[in-house]
């Protein structure tokens, strides 16, 4: 049995029975489109600490929105699993028994019980303790002794849970908790992940990159497919994604359209991406208007105006609720779980199999991050720094 390990971290306005619940933005209000999104974890500049990459969709003051529970039978805004599947051309595997474990920083008590409405609202089999499917570890692979609980993580992880079970709802999930936001403890969760038999491992952050050689080592772990998101903040590169050694998922703007896919995607704005100051270019990577490591290598949708349905917590991590989340901390784990529903890969690290058969994606040729004024922050045929690669298309490329 192979497993994935991730760590960690609306289509229009949400309907008018959706109700803000009070709950503050984290900081760093944005718009895209119409629609209003704030992070979730507040942004860090200190060396060594990294944020969250979820940011969730609120009204124009920051207030993050609420689906309403109360109408019968309405599923929540923002796109679900079969909306999503649909899009990437993924089928619904049957009884892979594929292990999804998500590492993420702080506690989170509720996970389960938060994940289990998630799934049961759509339709995904159950994944509980009792049935073998869910577990969870502190950072030094102890059922046990987990970290204080944090909302804004605690959302990450929710958001990240969620994705995994849209993409592969037979998985087995264990969740991996870090002590803190550091990038130590975070490196730390990696490699137990890693112990753990991991065969993804997902990392829903970013920090800077000054300093990150201390900690790349643990990213580099042969025949693991490492994904780690681009970061929300538009052109420029962040790390663990800047690593040589990781899958670096970019994000885009999802929407149905009437074209024989039936969907259309252009770069997302916020999606990280760019050239790195440290890491050297990986040998599978021939772009040549960067030296160095070039990210993104894949995408995938995240942009919050085109964002995912998430049941995790809102005003507190003990008061829950459906919202509407983006940020690359939705493609991350979006990109770690079509890894794992494919599921084999011949190549020390498996990003080298997506380069080699990169025909087998979607190639996203419009939309930017920034002023670069080249394929660095502007979506063009072939790869680009926001899409990288492009989006999935079926299988094949994983």
């Amino acid at each position: 049995m192979r497993s994935i390990v991730m760590v960690a971290a609306g289509l229009a306005a949400l309907a008018a029975s959706s109700a803000a619940w009070g709950q503050s933005a984290t900081s760093d209000l944005r718009r895209s489109g119409k629609i209003y999104h704030a992070r979730v974890c507040p942004a860090s500049n200190a060396p060594g600490v990294a944020s969250c990459d979820a940011r969730v969709v609120t009204d124009a003051k920051g207030n993050p929105l609420v689906h309403d529970r109360g109408t019968p039978n309405a599923l929540p805004s923002g796109y679900g699993p079969s909306d999503l599947r649909a899009a990437y051309n993924i089928p619904a595997i049957s009884a892979t028994q594929r292990t999804i474990a998500i590492v993420d920083a702080y506690g989170y008590n509720n996970a389960e019980a938060d994940l289990a409405v998630y799934r049961s609202t759509f339709g995904l089999p159950a994944c509980t303790t009792a049935n073998g499917c869910f577990r969870k570890y502190n950072q030094r692979g102890v059922q046990g002794s987990y970290p204080r609980q944090n909302t804004g993580w605690a959302q990450e992880t929710a958001l990240d849970l969620d994705m995994a079970s849209a993409i592969c709802p037979d998985c087995r999930i264990i969740l991996v908790q870090a002590d803190s936001a550091s990038l130590a403890n975070l490196a730390a969760a990696v490699r137990t992940a890693g112990s753990l038999g991991a065969f993804v491992i997902s990392n829903s952050y970013s920090g800077g990159e000054s300093g990150s050689t201390t900690y790349e080592a643990a990213y580099n772990q042969s025949g693991i497919a490492i994904t780690a998101s681009t970061g929300d903040s538009g052109y420029g590169v962040g790390f663990p994604a800047s690593s040589n050694h990781v899958i670096a998922v970019g994000g885009t703007s999802l929407t149905r359209s009437s074209t024989t896919r039936g969907w259309s995607e252009s770069a997302w704005s916020g999606a990280g991406s760019g050239c790195s100051a440290v890491y050297p270019k990986p040998s599978w990577q021939t772009d040549t208007g960067c030296a160095r490591r070039s990210l993104a290598d894949i995408s995938a949708v995240a942009d919050p105006a085109t964002g995912v349905a998430v049941y995790g917590p809102t005003t507190k991590v003990s008061t829950a609720g459906w919202q509407v989340y983006g940020g690359t901390s939705a493609s991350a784990p979006i990109i770690a779980a079509a890894y794992a529903s494919q599921g084999t890969s011949s190549y020390a690290y498996p990003v080298q199999g997506t380069y080699a058969i990169r025909a087998y994606l979607n190639d996203v040729i419009s939309g930017s991050n920034g002023s670069c004024g080249t394929y660095l922050c502007n979506a063009v045929p072939g790869f680009d720094g926001p899409t990288g690669l492009g989006t999935p298309n079926g299988l094949t490329a994983f």
